[in-house]
């Protein structure tokens, strides 16, 4: 394989300019236009986030080389007027022979060895093996019907990205080359953090991690020696740092150029293991509590990411959350440049797996904005955590009344008594099964939680400005809103018949045992002492 598509001078990468123009860019342009650059333009989640940790890698290794590393006060520095391009440059242009994409010793992330090796040399994968989107071996077809006996050909350019997406989300299975299975990418089955600025130059310094002087051993996968057979066949290892976390070659691979150029096939087998530390998580991952232990972030079928936002804000105990090491770093430098009452743009990328096993679920980007006050202080933290608790509350006791609602109403005849007491025919555990079902399976909870998530915005802001009682009377306003646009919701989809108007008169008022949605809807609104001073005023 001769040397061919040198990283530094191919435009690969695209980006979006402040201007609003798309285009792509070589790695030496980019860092040149980090400024005029808005954001990158990758639309795959896994490949937008390995981008930005690839960029982080190279800018942390060569900042480095300054003669005294840096603080914070130099990345305030660089945040305003740019990265150094001089160390930049020289770092690009000392690994130069490692940014080949193609190459007979060093392809860039790829393993050479493959290309002899008696296991693999004359084994080829389609180059849908790589991209998480596409259906390969025994996945299932949806929208995509590529075939494995007949790959399309795509452009370098388009299967590197491809490429540092998989090593970075593939999840943990099979794979049974030179063993019997491989662990997963650094981050798979995740929602990653990432800070992000107004150009791509200020993202890179909001997520930059600290520079450890005597952190010499954290090198990225192109400063070590090339992979060999022995590597591959080895036990898992622990990551040395982000550049080894944001580089790892979790998978052995090695891309085949055909005769126009372009990638149709490749070689594959299992890669550099990471083994992981519960002591030194993933810089981009946050955790959540459940149980009782802690859970990396993911993204959850039908549940959008502000109702998990509790992930990304510090718990003062340790056992609510634990928020992403980016997002402290981000927040640092917020406050060295006196930023510290702004908001945090919080862009969260990934993708989700099929819990144990190795199929992919869903993926998603989705983006918050944070003010930095709930990221510093764990007692403004606690009140966002107990008003998000209280609306997952207040749809758990909607569910309860609506499923037996349900429930009534499929049991039929046999249920007819007087409204205000209880029925005198017990309803199955299996009817009402069926209700909660049904429930889950309909518009109710996007109605409920998307009806508050209006209000999420000034919330936030009245916790970050110490208006509890504020807070408060909004959420509660915001629940009570919510909780009758889901009744009229549910009380439509149940139409008019006898017993789905007895059904929701007996929910409504309650029973001799339990109490209706009336009761609960009155419950949502207390009046502050602020309030009821000005009424008193009045």
């Amino acid at each position: 394989m001769n040397e061919s598509f040198n990283l530094l001078d191919e435009r690969w990468i695209p980006v979006c300019m402040t201007d609003g123009r798309l285009c792509e860019v070589s790695l030496l342009e980019l860092f040149e236009q980090a400024g005029q650059i808005r954001t990158l333009a990758e639309t795959s989640p896994p490949s937008f986030i390995a981008l930005y940790r690839l960029l982080l890698a190279i800018t942390h290794r060569a900042l480095s080389r300054l003669p005294n590393g840096w603080k914070d006060r130099d990345r305030a520095d660089w945040y305003r007027h740019g990265l150094p391009l001089e160390p930049l440059h020289d770092y690009l242009k000392q690994w130069r022979e490692r940014f080949w994409m193609f190459h007979p010793e060093y392809p860039f992330m790829q393993v050479a060895a493959l290309a002899t090796a008696e296991e693999t040399c004359n084994k080829l994968k389609p180059w849908t093996q790589i991209s998480l989107a596409s259906a390969n071996g025994a996945d299932p077809v949806v929208f995509d019907h590529s075939c494995d006996l007949q790959p399309t050909m795509i452009e370098p350019a388009l299967a590197l990205r491809h490429l540092l997406g998989f090593l970075q989300f593939v999840p943990g299975g099979l794979v049974k080359v030179f063993g019997t299975a491989d662990k997963a990418g650094p981050i798979t089955d995740s929602a990653a953090s990432l800070p992000t600025g107004s150009t791509l130059n200020k993202t890179i310094c909001l997520a930059l991690h600290p520079c450890i002087r005597t952190d010499t051993q954290d090198i990225p996968s192109w400063e070590r020696s090339a992979p060999s057979l022995s590597d591959l066949r080895a036990d898992p290892t622990l990551a040395t740092g982000a550049n080894d976390r944001y580089t790892r070659l979790s998978r052995a691979l090695l891309l085949r150029r055909n005769d126009d150029g372009k990638v149709q096939w490749l070689h594959f087998a299992e890669g550099i293991a990471l083994a992981e530390d519960v002591n030194a998580p993933d810089p981009m991952a946050s955790y959540r509590a459940s149980h009782d232990k802690l859970v990396r972030l993911s993204f959850r079928e039908g549940r959008a990411l502000w109702r998990d936002l509790t992930a990304l804000i510090p718990d003062a105990k340790g056992k609510a959350s634990h928020p992403a090491a980016v997002l402290g770093w981000a927040a640092n430098l917020k406050f060295s440049l006196g930023e510290e009452h702004t908001d945090l743009a919080i862009l969260v990328a990934g993708v989700a797996c099929v819990p144990g096993r190795d199929k992919l679920l869903r993926w998603r980007m989705e983006q918050v904005a944070l003010p930095l006050p709930l990221l510093n202080d764990p007692n403004l933290a606690d009140y966002l955590r107990d008003e998000i608790r209280r609306a997952e509350d207040t749809y758990k006791k909607f569910q309860e009344i609506a499923s037996k609602m349900l429930a009534e109403t499929m049991a039929g005849k046999g249920l007819k008594t007087k409204i205000g007491t209880e029925p005198k025919k017990k309803i199955s555990e299996e009817t009402l099964k069926a209700a909660r079902t049904s429930l889950d399976a309909g518009p109710y909870a996007a109605t409920f939680f998307a009806t508050i998530e209006r209000d999420l915005p000034r919330l936030l802001k009245k916790i970050a400005a110490m208006e509890v009682e504020a807070a408060q009377a909004l959420w509660s306003e915001s629940l009570q809103k919510a909780a009758m646009a889901t009744w009229d919701t549910l009380r439509q989809s149940m139409g008019q018949s006898p017993s789905a108007l007895r059904a929701e008169a007996r929910a409504y008022h309650g029973d001799g045992r339990t109490k209706g949605f009336r009761a609960l809807h009155s419950s949502l609104y207390s009046k502050t002492e602020i309030q009821v001073s000005q009424e008193v005023q009045a």
